[in-house]
C-alpha cells in the first residue's frame, strides 16, 4: 500500500521542533552545506499528523525526523552522517579514522551527557535543575584548555562535532548555566561558532530569543 503522506514529499525534509537541540544541531548542518532543504517546525505534542507528521513517519515519535525523498531517518547523529556522506561539500567529517573517531565521540557524549538529559526539561519549558546545570557547566570547563590552542573542536576545520556542540553553548543563558571566568577560550569558541552564517541561518524564532 503506497503511504500517501510519502506521495507528496519530492524532495528533503527535516521536521523538527522549534526548540529541539537535536534538530538545531541538524539544522546547522544543511545550512553549511547550503542544500535545498525543506525545514518543518512541527508541534511535538499534537497527535495530529497535519500539525505532527512526525507521528506518521518516526516510531518514537522523536523530533528530529528527515525524509529524502522515500528514505526517512531519525537519531541526530544518523541523520548528521547521511547528510554529510549524501552532500560531501564542504565535507564535515574528517579523512582520516582516528579523527572521525574523536567527532563521533563528542556526538554521543552531546546525545548521552548533555541532550537526553535536557530533552524533558525542553519538552516542558523548564530550566534544568541546580545538580544538572553545575554538572554541564563543569563538563564545558574541562574542554576550555583544548580550545585555547584550537579554532574548532578538531583543530581549524569546522565538524560534525562542531554542529552539536553550538546548540548547547547557545542556550546556556536559556538553561541557566554560567561558565567561570576561566573558560575564555569557551567563550571565543562560542562566538566562532555563533558567527558563521550557517548557524545564523538554522536558528529557529524561538531559538532567536534563547541567547
Amino acid at each position: 500500500m503506497i503511504d500517501p503522506f510519502q506521495t507528496r514529499r519530492v524532495g528533503m525534509t527535516l521536521f523538527t521542533s522549534r526548540s529541539c537541540i537535536e534538530g538545531h544541531a541538524c539544522r546547522v548542518v544543511l545550512y553549511e552545506k547550503e542544500v535545498e532543504c525543506d525545514v518543518e517546525y512541527v508541534d511535538m505534542g499534537s497527535m495530529n499528523p497535519e500539525d505532527n507528521p512526525i507521528i506518521n513517519i518516526n516510531p518514537y515519535g522523536e523530533s528530529p525526523t528527515l525524509v529524502d525523498r522515500d528514505l526517512e531517518l531519525y537519531g541526530s547523529h544518523i541523520i548528521a552522517e547521511y547528510l554529510d556522506e549524501r552532500l560531501p561539500h564542504p565535507p564535515l567529517m574528517p579523512p582520516d579514522p582516528v579523527s572521525r573517531g574523536k567527532v563521533r565521540l563528542m556526538i554521543y557524549r552531546c546525545q548521552r551527557d548533555w541532550f537526553s538529559k535536557l530533552r524533558s526539561y525542553d519538552e516542558n519549558n523548564t530550566k534544568p535543575d541546580t545538580a544538572l546545570r553545575k554538572i554541564i557547566g563543569q563538563d564545558l570547563s574541562i574542554l576550555a584548555p583544548y580550545l585555547s590552542t584550537e579554532q574548532f573542536w578538531l583543530g581549524e576545520d569546522f565538524s560534525l562535532a562542531d554542529c552539536f556542540i553550538a546548540p548547547l553553548l547557545w542556550r546556556l543563558s536559556h538553561y541557566g548555566i554560567e561558565l567561570p571566568v576561566s573558560t575564555r577560550a569557551i567563550r571565543a569558541y562560542k562566538n566562532r561558532l555563533f558567527n558563521r552564517p550557517s548557524f545564523q541561518s538554522s536558528l529557529s524564532s524561538l531559538e532567536r530569543e534563547m541567547f
